[in-house]
């Protein structure tokens, strides 16, 4: 025993003969504030819960290597975020539950063996909402008859999970289907049973009151009934409102905008809201009771706005009206030369035509005026002053000059403005001349193809003529393909396209062409600008750790998967700094090799592998090391935590080595241990004698660990390199042993061969059809089909007073001392049962300790029917030394007479609350004073090591 600072560890090192690999398996437990878990038919746990709550569901899982969780959602709502992500934990946790957060829930374990294990459960969130009761009046006028037939309809409406019950109560009378004649209730088709109706006929005096809607969930979850109250009188009205505005209000920018809505009727009075079109007011929109005020509007304020008033009386009155806020935006003007001749240049004696468009709102309060040289000008037989149609082209205007003159040479001034005034006018000014030409478009010598290194800046150029200079719309060749903005299309005043960090997939044709506005309305000039971009290779691995032992090859290999241009022109193999081997690319592979043929220390290190073309140069990576893998802790380790004595424990470690032979052989283990919370580590070296094979275990016991702390471990592998990489786990101490028999193992109990016949492990949902009815349970004690529990099967060939008994495996105590054992331990060992059927027998449990025979009387005893349900037995136990705990079951006199267990626990300290009505048997006083005898002789024999 080695001994550190207080910190033991025992010197033994286990390889054991089976494999410790394991695939994973997977079991979804659940805690936090559950209102039930049950089954659904057969095939999915149902874990229902009241909206506001926690949420806790564990994933537990086994396998080895430790598999990776996750936790993932089916869509319960779309706005779930929990939806696109995943849980990395075993534990998923959700406080204040939300309703949209319901849905299946999966529990996905992997550690690369065999498939990934998946569990789910379905998770219900109920919920129930105050009810609101709607009232809808029917008014008919029969022909034979001289009056009118008034029908009056509430409706209750709540959401809930589960569906919801309703009733009605007029003052403090129970409205129900027959009790009045003038009261129908009923649930129409078409809402499913969701809505509750109260159907008034032929109103009567008496039928005005107050009705109460009481919704109901039958008290699931502990929610409670909600109700509502509603009115009923002969002025019961529904709403009516008027808008003491104009439709459209018409404003300039900046003025303060006040809505005003009143109420003309109804009965309740009813709430008034407003809302607009985009179903979200102005942020600094103001609202008092029934007006609506606008601060300082803005064109983007502008739109629809409707004031709704409700009282749940007949439908919502709703009254809008649009706001309308002046301005002027955008303006453009083209040139069209003489249409009826096939001539873009303007001539002397031919028509011109100046087209000017300005955005305006709203578009009937636009006027334009014309203006030449700063003076105004009116429409004649030469200047024809037109508006375009509204409906052809808004916001347009026209001169048309016929046979143009030199006189008429000069600048032309369109002036838009809207009649309210407020807001400034618009001009635009067009130059006619006889420099006014008709657009060019060329590319600059040299600038096509234009060849450029990726991450460069580059520009695009196309020199433009003519007066007036139009703009410049830059596009793809490939109509598909995005500009570098992500846009289809681009504008440039000066002709230049200009491209920050160009980057490959920018490769193309570019196309420069004139844009119509601002210019002369004619076929679209355009060029072509073909962009190549160079970039350096780009290869594979870009980095690779590879670890091998000393002696052996290596091979490292640096592939061309892509480069522009594709001609590569050399390659070099560099160690750290140092140049190893450098040559030209053969353009007939596309990667290079380098070979170490025997390893040695002084080619552990850096290798780099630099491809260059033009642009530059490629890197591929590898590091070549003599590190171990790390070490693979075993968390399956069954019952690995012991006591050695009252105050310490031990814990039995136990670790697999991943790829044990990729490197030299481990020669040691270095062991670090710190308690939690604290800085410093202890640490030692485990010696390894034997070369570890894949997937073998090994164990090594730490010992003196102090109660109740936990502890960081860490382990890590050394060979003729050194140090390799670390693995670090925690170690908890854990005062219970529990059991729930979900695995194959069935937490290592095991069958008597002595006794008559076995206990079998079992679940619901695999029962034998042919099962014997009206005995054993329908579920595990966790209401799961799909858990496992163990039973004793009475049906023949068994007979009447046949045990069959279940032996735990060993727990250690405190060791014996003849000072100690007039005071040993107290343990609680519990465990959940489930005897039913009219032909029951016994269930004991024995206490069977080390070194001595099993007592003659059970700690616990239980015989005959107790129902078809789980119930808990707890038995406070005081063992001197290792023990074991047996389970026997007895049959009765006939086949109804299954008797099952679940959950076996076995805790530190005696049992605080032992369930009511258990028969439990205790041993006899004379059956302590034996085993205290035979106890305290053992103690005095000499010590065996």
């Amino acid at each position: 025993l080695t001994c550190i600072l207080g910190f033991c560890v025992q010197n033994s090192y286990v390889f054991t003969v089976v494999s410790g690999q394991a695939p994973p398996t997977v079991r979804i437990i659940h805690s936090g504030n559950a209102c039930n878990v049950e089954e659904e038919r057969h095939t999915e746990r149902v874990y229902t819960i009241r909206e506001g709550e926690t949420l806790e569901l564990t994933c537990l899982v086994t396998g080895h290597p430790r598999p990776q969780i996750r936790w993932t959602k089916t869509a319960g709502s779309v706005s779930d975020r929990f939806q696109d992500s995943s849980v990395f934990n075993e534990t998923l946790h959700i406080q204040k539950i939300q309703r949209t957060q319901g849905g299946r829930y999966y529990c996905k374990a992997e550690n690369g063996l065999g498939s990934p294990a998946i569990k789910s459960i379905r998770v219900d969130v109920y919920y129930l909402d105050d009810p609101v009761v709607t009232v809808h009046q029917s008014i008919g006028e029969a022909k034979e008859q001289f009056y009118y037939e008034r029908t009056v309809f509430l409706r209750c409406v709540a959401n809930s999970n589960p569906p919801v019950r309703y009733s009605w109560h007029r003052g403090r009378e129970v409205l129900t289907q027959g009790s009045d004649k003038g009261v129908e209730i009923y649930e129409p088709f078409f809402t499913q049973g969701e809505t509750k109706i109260l159907k008034l006929k032929n109103l009567r005096p008496q039928d005005y009151a107050n009705y109460s809607c009481i919704a109901s969930v039958r008290n699931v979850c502990g929610i409670p009934d909600r109700s509502v109250v509603f009115r009923l009188t002969n002025k019961t009205a529904s709403p009516s409102i008027k808008l003491l505005v104009e439709d459209p209000i018409v404003v300039n920018p900046g003025q303060t905008v006040s809505l005003v809505c009143i109420n003309t009727g109804g009965e309740p009075p009813p709430i008034l809201t407003w809302v607009s079109a985009n179903d979200s007011l102005p942020q600094r929109s103001v609202v008092n009771g029934g007006t609506l005020t606008l601060p300082s509007i803005t064109s983007d304020e502008a739109g629809i706005y409707s004031c709704v008033a409700s009282n749940n009386v007949g439908n919502p009155a709703k009254k809008s009206t649009t706001i309308v806020v002046r301005a002027l935006n955008r303006g453009r003007f083209w040139i069209t030369p003489d249409p009826y001749h096939n001539d873009d240049n303007i001539q002397i004696g031919r028509e011109v035509k100046i087209s000017c468009q300005v955005e305006a709102t709203p578009p009937e309060e636009l006027t334009f005026s014309w203006l030449k040289n700063g003076r105004a000008l009116r429409s004649s037989e030469r200047m024809v002053i037109t508006q375009t149609d509204p409906d052809i082209s808004p916001g347009t205007t026209n001169l048309d000059i016929i046979d143009l003159k030199f006189t008429d040479f000069g600048t032309y001034t369109c002036v838009a403005a809207l009649k309210g005034g407020g807001i400034p006018d618009f001009s635009i000014d067009v130059n006619i001349s006889s420099t006014t030409v008709p657009p060019n478009l060329t590319v600059p010598r040299g600038k096509s193809p234009l060849v450029a290194r990726e991450g460069d800046t580059v520009e695009l150029e196309c020199l433009v003529s003519g007066k007036p200079k139009p703009i410049i719309l830059w596009s793809r060749a490939d109509k598909e393909a995005p500009m570098p903005d992500g846009s289809m299309q681009m504008e440039s005043l000066d002709g230049v396209l200009r491209i920050v960090n160009v980057s490959r997939d920018m490769t193309g044709s570019y196309r420069c062409q004139t844009s119509q506005y601002n210019g002369f309305n004619v076929k679209p000039r355009e060029a072509m600008v073909e962009l190549i971009v160079q970039y350096p290779p780009t290869v594979e691995p870009v980095f690779m750790e590879m670890r091998q032992g000393l002696g052996r090859p290596v091979v490292m290999t640096c592939r061309v998967l892509r480069a522009h241009p594709s001609r590569v022109l050399r390659f070099e193999w560099l160690l750290s700094n140092r140049l190893l081997h450098a040559g030209a690319f053969d353009a007939q592979k596309d990667e290079t090799e380098y070979t170490i043929r025997s390893l040695n220390k002084e080619g552990w290190g850096e290798y780099t592998c630099n491809i260059i073309n033009e642009a530059g140069a490629g890197k591929c990576t590898f590091q070549v090391t003599g590190k171990a893998y790390p070490p693979e802790f075993y968390y399956d380790t069954y019952s690995p935590l012991w006591q050695n004595r009252p105050r310490v424990y031990g814990f039995k470690l136990q670790w697999t080595q991943m790829n044990p032979s990729a490197v030299d052989r481990i020669i040691a283990y270095r062991l670090g241990i710190r308690q939690m919370g604290q800085q410093r580590w202890w640490e030692t070296e485990i010696p390894v004698n034997a070369t570890p094979n894949k997937g073998e275990l090994m164990t090594h016991n730490l010992t003196e660990l102090i109660k109740p702390e936990s502890y960081e471990v860490r382990l890590t592998p050394i060979t003729r390199f050194g140090e390799g990489d670390s693995a670090i786990r925690i170690i908890t101490y854990s005062r219970e042993f529990h059991c729930s028999f979900e695995e194959e193992a069935i937490c290592m109990f095991t069958q008597d061969k002595n006794d008559d016949f076995d206990w079998t492990q079992h679940s619901a949902a695999t029962r034998d059809t042919k099962y014997t009815p009206n005995t054993g349970p329908s579920a595990d004690r966790t209401g799961s089909k799909q858990g496992f529990y163990m039973y004793i099967e009475t049906s023949r060939p068994r007979k009447e007073g046949d045990q069959a008994r279940l032996i735990s495996p060993f727990f250690n105590v405190a060791p014996k001392n003849p000072y100690g054992i007039t005071n040993p331990p107290a343990y609680c060992f519990s465990f959940f049962y489930h005897m039913y059927g009219k032909h029951i027998g016994t269930l004991n449990a024995f206490l069977k300790q080390k070194g001595l025979t099993t007592s003659e009387a059970p700690v616990w005893s239980l015989s005959g029917n107790q129902g078809d349900r789980w119930r808990q037995a707890k038995v406070s136990i005081h063992p001197t030394s290792s023990f074991q705990v047996i389970l026997e079951g007895i049959r009765g006199p006939g086949i109804e007479g299954d008797i099952a267990i679940d959950d076996v626990t076995l805790e530190e300290g005696g049992c605080r609350d032992p369930p009511p009505n258990i028969s439990a048997k205790a041993p006899s006083l004379s059956a302590h004073i034996w085993l205290l005898c035979v106890a305290l002789a053992l103690s005095l024999l000499p010590a065996q090591r």
